[in-house]
């Protein structure tokens, strides 16, 4: 597994680079930040450690442009603390959030639960769900309706795929994050309304609006 590290102080860097050799991956850290999130797509990781503040731009901005062109998963390593910038790093479609000093098996093992999933997630299964003439494509990752499609962050799919498959009934936030956390996906009740908030803006890209019913006091259906 290859892992690209963006951070710009130099001690935190190579401690990080040797504690993930250590581990046996496979590891690229950057020293130029003009175009990072160039750089690091070019590298072709299975996973980007990003810090928030950089010297070119800050790691949400470079996660944005991650975001346009891949879905490899971002875990954001950072001192800031604000629980609005946790908020921002998941919008802007990181998967994970660590704050500095770190402990290192802590590290390691959000680490290793997002290369899981993200495994997990890769695996292909022949298989195009649709409802009310909305395609969940499994293979792709996606949503589509027609010509128009907008692809899913590992999160946002797994909720959808839950949806699709339980059409008709309404599923109790409580059921649906349990179903994440078996999957191996780590959130909590308000990551859960961040991810539905970008459900609903991705449906939206396609032209399907109030496809996904929230029932107050009770869920979500389709």
């Amino acid at each position: 597994m290859h892992i690209v590290i963006i951070e710009d102080e130099a001690a935190i860097r190579q401690e990080l680079k040797l504690l993930l050799e250590n581990a046996l991956y496979e590891v690229t850290a950057l020293t130029e930040f003009h175009e990072a999130a160039r750089l690091a797509l070019e590298a072709k990781p299975d996973l980007i450690l990003l810090d928030v503040k950089l010297p070119e731009e800050t790691g949400f901005d470079i996660c944005s442009k991650i975001r346009a062109a891949s879905e490899v998963p971002v875990i954001f390593l950072t001192s800031r603390t604000d629980s609005m910038d946790e908020l921002t790093g998941m919008l802007k479609g990181g998967d994970d959030y660590i704050t500095k000093p770190f402990q290192a098996p802590i590290l390691l093992a959000h680490i290793a639960a997002v290369l899981k999933r993200t495994k997990r997630m890769d695996r292909k299964e022949e298989q195009i769900l649709e409802y009310k003439g909305v395609l969940l494509d499994v293979p792709k990752g996606c949503i589509r309706k027609g010509e128009k499609q907008a692809a899913l962050t590992k999160n946002e799919f797994r909720i959808l795929y839950y949806l699709f498959q339980n059409t008709g009934r309404i599923i109790s936030r409580m059921e649906l994050i349990e179903y994440l956390w078996d999957n191996q996906i780590f959130i909590d009740d308000n990551t859960l309304s961040v991810n539905m908030t970008r459900i609903r803006g991705k449906l939206e890209q396609i032209d399907v609006h109030d496809f996904v019913e929230t029932k107050r006091g009770m869920g979500y259906c389709l």
